[in-house]
C-alpha cells in the first residue's frame, strides 16, 4: 500500500514514515510538473530505506 502511495502522492509517504521536512520538501518538488518523477523516485527509495531500517532494528531487538 505504502508503494502505491510512494508512486502516486509521493509527499504523503513521507508523513507516513516519520519524515514531515523531507515531505514539505517532497510536495514542493512535486507541484512542478517536471518534480513528479523525482519526486516518486526519492518517495520509493526513502520507502525502501525505512523497511531495511526497520529489519535491522528487529534484528538487533530494539
Amino acid at each position: 500500500m505504502r508503494l502505491l502511495l510512494a508512486i502516486l502522492v509521493p509527499w504523503l509517504q513521507f508523513f507516513t514514515i516519520g519524515r514531515p521536512i523531507a515531505g514539505i520538501i517532497c510536495l514542493i518538488l512535486q507541484l512542478t510538473l517536471v518534480g513528479w518523477i523525482p519526486a516518486a523516485i526519492w518517495s520509493v527509495y526513502a520507502l525502501s530505506q525505512y523497511k531495511t531500517d526497520s529489519k535491522i532494528k528487529k534484528a538487533l531487538g530494539q
